[in-house]
């Protein structure tokens, strides 16, 4: 029965994958960019309950504004952001090359960054401080890597640098897992050896796993050096999930099923952003 429920889970994720190339084919031209994010926002919304993820919100409800910074265990993250808020996200180059993920997240707003390159993180810095400067909200997981969420990685100062420039405020998230009975689940966690398919097994295949995002106090980065910037978000959401692991049981804002946009909840949004930089 259990493996019955996965399939099907896999299926109707399979779908839904489908319908939103359609959607970027054939709606995105059509509406304006607050459109598009609240199709993307709809989409992510619905995806996660096909996972069978419940996402729960802690901390403030008002909108992003600037860039947004978290933890990083696994390639759904970006789905459980764009669920609560539709966000651009800083992507690794090779993204683009991706099959219909690359195709997708470079019609979303994404910022490709080449690795290695110092060049590329300068131009990346500076088109983040443009879209920041323009009013768009930018996310990042500047850990670089993910882990199992049991702790925090030291995020990389270089990718906070757009904020910097553009005197925008720093949203920092705290992300963790819960299984059905409230413990931290590695459900989700895409580390190590594991690969996308089989990630994407474990998550369809738990029972009542839950995604628990902690939005922090924003901290300005307008004039800060961007190392101490950075080491006091990596403070910031390790100090989070510490606390978090004292108090298991999930909590907060149910958004799974709650729907705000409206008509055009009446359309699946696109995938967006789909592969955050590792």
């Amino acid at each position: 029965m259990e493996k019955l429920r996965a399939v099907f889970r896999l299926f109707r994720a399979g779908l839904h994958l489908c319908y939103g190339v359609g959607v970027v084919t054939a709606i995105f031209p059509l509406v304006r960019t607050d459109g598009r994010r609240a199709l993307k926002r709809r989409w992510s919304r619905q995806l996660l309950d096909m996972l069978g993820i419940r996402l729960s919100v802690d901390g403030e409800a008002a909108a992003f504004a600037g860039l947004v910074v978290a933890n990083h265990i696994s390639w759904i993250d970006v789905f459980v952001i764009n669920a609560m808020q539709p966000v651009a996200f800083v992507a690794k180059d090779d993204v683009a090359a991706w099959p219909v993920i690359g195709w997708l997240a470079a019609r979303n707003e994404t910022v490709f960054l080449a690795r290695g390159s110092r060049r590329a993180a300068h131009a990346m810095g500076q088109r983040v401080a443009e879209m920041l400067a323009a009013g768009a909200a930018v996310a990042v997981f500047p850990e670089g890597t993910t882990t199992e969420g049991d702790g925090v990685l030291p995020f990389r100062g270089a990718l906070l640098q757009g904020a910097v420039d553009a005197d925008a405020a720093v949203q920092p998230l705290a992300l963790r897992y819960l299984s059905g009975s409230g413990e931290r689940s590695l459900a989700a966690a895409y580390c190590g050896d594991t690969s996308l398919a089989a990630s994407l097994w474990s998550i369809v295949s738990a029972d009542g796993l839950t995604a628990i995002c902690t939005r922090l106090e924003p901290l300005p980065a307008g004039g800060r050096d961007r190392r101490v910037l950075a080491l006091e978000c990596t403070a910031r959401v390790g100090a989070a999930l510490r606390s978090a692991e004292q108090h298991q049981a999930p909590g907060g804002e149910d958004v799974r099923q709650r729907d705000e946009d409206g008509g055009a909840a009446d359309v699946l949004g696109a995938l967006g952003e789909a592969v955050a930089l590792e």
